[in-house]
């Protein structure tokens, strides 16, 4: 049995390892029956699914008729950027407000695609942020400070 195509055969091992956690994280919830289901029989069942749809997966890559492929690199600047993007919306949106979280999120995951441009970063910057103040505070009403505290204070 060769691998043909590794881009599926890495695909599906990543979604057995996920599935086999989320079905063995969900064991120390009560699994309930299917009448009365418990709060570990969805996430049990959705990690048995997707640990079976990696076996189908990582099976199906060792085809004759799979193209053989390589994987490709892993972007790591990317990747750390856009987590990195993330992680400092969390951790400035209770100092910097709405305005300045979601301007630093834009602004640094922006900075991570190859095709970075002024023009369009600000122009997505004020149609999100227009959008944010729509959904989350006047549609939903979440309580969180839209402006940063030196301005409000």
């Amino acid at each position: 049995m060769q691998i043909r195509n590794k881009q599926d055969f890495w695909a599906g091992v990543m979604f057995i390892v996920i599935g086999g956690a989320f079905a063995g994280f969900a064991q120390q919830y009560e699994f309930g029956t299917g009448a009365r289901m418990g709060p570990g029989y969805f996430p049990t069942l959705l990690g048995v699914l997707l640990l079976l749809l990696g076996v189908l997966v990582s099976f199906g890559s060792t085809s004759k008729s799979q193209p053989e492929t390589e994987v490709a690199k892993i972007g790591w600047r990317e990747l750390i950027l856009i987590l990195g993007a993330v992680a400092l919306f969390g951790f400035t949106l209770p100092w910097l407000g709405m305005v300045g979280a979601v301007t630093l999120l834009i602004l640094v995951s922006a900075i991570a695609s190859h095709e970075f441009n002024w023009k369009e970063t600000i122009g997505l910057i004020v149609v999100l942020l227009i959008l944010s103040y729509l959904l989350f505070v006047k549609g939903l009403e979440l309580q969180f400070p839209v402006w940063p505290t030196f301005l409000t204070a």
